[in-house]
């Protein structure tokens, strides 16, 4: 019998640079990867940043238009096939937040904010995959529009991860105020650079690669321009990249600037991107890079591939993370199991999502972590550990989500412990920390047996437990936890209520 073809399916990625907001469309078929659409809109999100962190309203109004076109296209796409993430802007904006739920709501897919670490592992994924393969180690680079990553990886593997506070509209905005390009704006931008890549020269230039490889948009435009000059055929040398400075010391102002291949768009941070890629090339001694086609929003994609096809970066993450911290993965799966089955009686009425049952599991998995700190108000260590560990996989949000759960997961619970999550899922969040500390609770004797639950009812802000017959009887500390347990959850005004 003939072999049914696996139907199409699509999937898009969305990154919201400083500098650039980028969408790719891709077709997935056989397990392959087919680009069908391209779009990118200079934002300059990063310009729209004052010097206390706050995004102005016109450069709001802008990312948030520019979505409003995105959306279009990936109207009607399912829950899970788009990847949208913020980077460096979307981390230090104090405001992001409020940004966040109008962007969310216009693009109509849930918009994450990841970590530096994170957007550099995906930035070697996409770029990894668009190579062809090779022996060796190698050295990749992105400059954003607010940060640049360095990464040395080995096949698909990233090895060492670095991402730094420099981007090239941080630094053209900083170092080529309205648009002076003389050499005294060289020479000091160019000493930052090297100030910023100092403390991670050495962990560089020790590792033996073979080859370097840079990405988006100031690599791309920095090669087309050494191109078109003539000066390099395939790749980027250090001494291409002086004579484009020489030249454009020589225009001195960018309204005299003519450089061939040098789009008006990239114009204004080109700049600020080439200081950091010289000083990049000084510090490192690189000889020649090539540029790749493939960047964040390409790694965003192969990262989605790999959830569908049940490879989820997360999953190892978890697994990493609790042999380094000597966590039992027996322990952790009884209670993440029983959590997910108080999840199964709760889900319809309290309108739980598939996200919502992935965080319960991942804090049911880590939830002992702070014991490797100590015992005295692990559940606090644990929670500081979740929120600033670097952790391949997940987003900021995510980590947050976590971090509340387990912080939450025992002893004393307050509503304040919810604030740095958004307002509108503070309930959900006190919900799936219930599941957790009964999960936990009735798990505390650590045997795979526990009293039966025959019938759970939830109620908006309650849930009662309907144990089998006397089995709370033969189990009198899980009757004293649940005792204490529901006068701890009067204080967040939820009410626990169990017989036998």
């Amino acid at each position: 019998m003939q072999e049914q073809p696996q139907p199409q399916q699509h999937l898009a990625a969305i990154d919201l640079g400083s500098n650039s907001f980028h969408m790719v469309v891709a077709r997935i078929e056989d397990g392959h990867i087919h680009i069908l659409d391209n779009l990118k809109e200079m934002v300059r999100l990063g310009a729209g940043l004052d010097e206390k962190g706050w995004l102005s309203e016109e450069s709001r109004k802008r990312a948030l238009s520019c979505l409003e076109r995105f959306s279009e296209r990936v109207n009607g796409f399912p829950p899970g096939s788009v990847a949208a993430v913020g980077t460096k802007t979307l981390r230090q904006a104090k405001n992001a937040r409020l940004f966040l739920e109008s962007a969310n709501e216009i693009l109509g897919h849930p918009i994450s904010v990841i970590a530096g670490k994170e957007e550099a592992r995906l930035v070697y994924l996409g770029v990894s995959h668009s190579l062809v393969a090779e022996d060796g180690k190698r050295f990749v680079m992105d400059i954003g529009g607010g940060s640049t990553e360095l990464i040395i990886g080995e096949d698909f593997e990233p090895l060492l991860l670095r991402s730094l506070d420099m981007g090239c509209v941080s630094m053209s905005r900083r170092f080529f105020e309205n648009g002076n390009l003389n050499k005294k704006c060289w020479k000091k931008a160019g000493i930052k650079s090297h100030l910023l890549l100092r403390p991670v020269r050495r962990y560089f230039q020790k590792v033996d690669w073979k080859s370097a490889t840079g990405a988006s948009g100031t690599i791309k435009a920095v090669a087309k321009v050494v191109n078109e000059l003539g000066l390099e055929s395939y790749a980027i040398t250090l001494d291409s990249m002086y004579a484009i400075r020489d030249k454009m010391i020589e225009a001195g102002h960018l309204d005299n600037l003519d450089l061939p291949g040098l789009k008006s768009d990239r114009k204004p941070v080109f700049a600020g991107g080439l200081a950091i890629l010289i000083a990049t090339f000084e510090a490192l001694k690189i000889e020649t890079m090539q540029v790749s086609d493939g960047a964040l929003r390409e790694g965003l994609l192969y990262e989605r591939l790999g959830r569908i096809q049940s490879e989820d970066t997360r999953l190892k993450t978890v697994s990493s993370v609790q042999h380094r911290f000597q966590i039992s993965t027996k322990h952790a799966r009884r209670v993440s199991l029983t959590a997910h089955r108080l999840l199964s009686g709760c889900e319809k009425e309290w309108n739980l999502k598939l996200e919502d049952a992935e965080s319960l599991h991942w804090a049911s998995s880590l939830h002992e972590i702070g014991l490797a700190v100590s015992l005295s108000g692990y559940q606090k260590h644990g929670a500081y550990l979740l929120v600033n560990a670097d952790l391949p996989g997940f987003s900021l949000e995510e980590q947050a989500w976590m971090s509340v759960l387990v912080r939450c997961h025992r002893k004393k619970i307050s509503k304040k412990l919810f604030m740095d999550l958004a307002p509108e899922t503070q309930r959900t969040a006190l919900r799936l920390v219930v599941l957790l500390r009964l999960a936990t609770l009735l798990h505390r004797s650590r045997k795979e047996k526990t009293a039966v639950i025959e019938n759970i009812i939830a109620t908006k802000n309650g849930l009662t437990l309907q144990f089998a017959k006397n089995e709370l009887v033969k189990h009198p500390l899980q009757l004293a936890s649940l005792k204490q347990e529901a006068k701890y959850l009067q204080n967040v005004d939820f009410e626990l209520k169990f017989s036998s």
